[in-house]
């Protein structure tokens, strides 16, 4: 199995040489791994996944990987964005974008571009 190289990062170099290296480190992962998983965690703002997540995972879909996703409880996008505002075409988060309403556990690019599963990687 291969692993991200987040943690294995050389301290001595400068932050955004350091940033590169994770970058082009992890491409051989997606490239030559035989699947993907993760888990789309909210590192964006809560119910958004990380931009490094949706990089990742098209960059799977592109080269026909499957991908697996993984959360820790089966709640929609929409129970866990808290409603600011309810107007004609839906529900909007406090920074005013619409909360997707779709029933599905994270954004509709991600949950149906992947087997998103509850618990974790063994579960997927």
């Amino acid at each position: 199995m291969l692993y991200p190289l987040d943690g294995e990062v050389p301290f001595s170099l400068p932050a955004q040489n350091a940033a590169r290296h994770i970058l082009y480190g992890e491409r051989p992962v997606e490239r030559f791994g035989r699947y993907c998983h993760g888990e789309p965690r909210s590192f964006s703002g809560r119910g958004r996944a990380g931009q490094q997540h949706c990089l990742e995972v098209g960059l799977a879909v592109a080269l026909g990987k499957p991908v697996w996703g993984y959360r820790s409880n089966e709640s929609t996008l929409a129970q866990r964005v808290e409603a600011a505002a309810t107007e004609s075409d839906g529900a909007h988060c406090a920074g005013g974008s619409l909360i997707e309403d779709f029933g599905l556990s994270v954004n509709l690019m991600l949950a149906c571009s992947a087997r998103v599963v509850v618990g974790g990687p063994t579960a997927a």
